[in-house]
C-alpha cells in the first residue's frame, strides 16, 4: 500500500510540474508564435496584453493593414461619445436610405445586398430604425448598409479624430464602405494592431467615453456572430467581446477575452496575402488557443 501511495505522489509531482514548465515566458512565447506564423505565407500581426498582469506581447503591431470591418468599433466608440454629448440619443432614429456619397467626387452610389454580410435591412428602405440598433447590427453581423448610415451620421473625420483623443495615432477612417472611386484611388480605412489592442484596453478598463459606455459597447461586441478565430478554440465558458474583419485575402479579429476566474486579456491579430481562407482562420485561431493556454 505504501509503495501504491509513493507511485501516486510521484506522479502528482511530475504531471503538475510538467503544467507549471508549460507555461512560457512572453518572449519565448513570442518566439513559438513567430515560429508558427512563419510557416505561412502572407503578412500578420499580434498584439497581447494581459489586463491583470500587464504583460504585453506584439509582433508587427505598428505594421498598417487594411481595417476592413475592424473599422466599425472605432465607428461604434463615435456613436456612443456623440450619445453622451448630447447630439443625439441612441433611440433616436433614422431613415433607411441606400444611397451615399463618394469621398473623390461626391457622386452618389448604392450598396448591394449580395456583397453585404447583411441582407435583412435592404428590405425596409424607407423605413425608421433606431440608431442603436443600426449599430447593433453593424457590429454584431457586420452590417456594411448600416455602417454607412452611421457614418453618415457622427462623420468618418471625427471617428479619426477621436482615435487620436485616446491615443490611436495610426487608425484613420476615411470613409464608408463600398465606395469603389475611393477604392480605386487607394483611399482606404487603415489601422494597425497597436491601435487596436490600445482601443480594446481602454474599452475595458472604462476609459472610453465613461463606464457605462463601455459596458454597453461590450455587451454589443459579445454578440458578435463571426466566432472562428480569436475565440475558435477556446472553450464555451470563455467569453470574447470582438469585432472580426475580412476582405479577400485579409482577415483580422480584435477583442477583449473575459476567463472563468475573472481575469481578462485584449488581443489582436491582424492577417493579409495568405493562400487558403480556411486555413488561414484555422491557424490564427491556433495562435489564440496556444496564448489562452499559456495563461491557464
Amino acid at each position: 500500500m505504501k509503495q501504491v501511495c509513493f507511485t501516486i505522489a510521484l506522479f502528482c509531482l511530475s504531471h503538475f510540474s510538467v503544467v507549471g514548465q508549460s507555461k512560457l515566458k512572453m518572449g519565448d512565447l513570442k518566439q513559438k508564435i513567430s515560429d508558427e506564423l512563419a510557416k505561412h505565407k502572407g503578412s500578420y500581426a499580434v498584439a497581447f496584453k494581459d489586463l491583470t498582469t500587464g504583460e504585453e506581447l506584439s509582433i508587427n503591431e505598428h505594421e498598417t493593414f487594411h481595417a476592413a470591418s475592424t473599422m466599425k468599433m472605432p465607428v461604434m466608440i463615435e456613436v456612443f461619445k456623440q450619445a453622451n454629448q448630447g447630439k443625439f440619443k441612441l433611440t433616436d432614429s433614422i431613415t433607411i436610405k441606400n444611397e451615399f456619397k463618394s469621398i473623390v467626387d461626391g457622386s452618389l452610389y448604392s450598396q448591394d445586398s449580395i456583397q453585404d454580410s447583411d441582407h435583412i435591412l435592404y428590405r425596409h428602405i424607407g423605413e425608421k430604425r433606431a440608431i442603436k440598433d443600426l449599430v447593433y447590427e453593424m457590429i454584431i453581423v457586420s452590417s456594411n448598409f448600416a455602417t454607412n448610415m452611421v457614418i453618415d451620421l457622427v462623420g468618418a473625420k471625427n471617428v479619426t479624430q477621436t482615435m487620436r483623443e485616446l491615443g490611436a495615432k495610426d487608425i484613420l477612417i476615411l470613409r464608408g464602405v463600398e465606395d469603389s472611386k475611393a477604392f480605386q484611388k487607394g483611399l482606404n480605412n487603415t489601422t494597425n494592431a497597436y491601435d487596436l489592442r490600445l482601443l480594446f484596453e481602454k474599452m475595458a478598463l472604462g476609459k472610453i467615453v465613461n463606464q457605462k459606455a463601455c459596458d454597453a459597447m461590450i455587451k454589443i461586441l459579445l454578440d458578435q456572430k463571426f466566432n472562428d478565430v480569436i475565440p475558435g478554440k477556446l472553450p464555451k465558458d470563455v467569453k470574447v467581446a470582438h469585432k472580426t474583419g475580412g476582405l479577400p485575402n485579409i482577415q483580422h479579429d480584435s477583442g477583449i477575452v473575459f476567463l472563468p476566474d475573472g481575469r481578462k486579456y485584449v488581443l489582436v491579430i491582424l492577417s493579409r496575402d495568405w493562400e487558403n481562407e480556411a486555413a488561414n482562420r484555422k491557424m490564427l485561431a491556433g495562435v489564440s488557443e496556444m496564448i489562452y493556454l499559456n495563461l491557464k
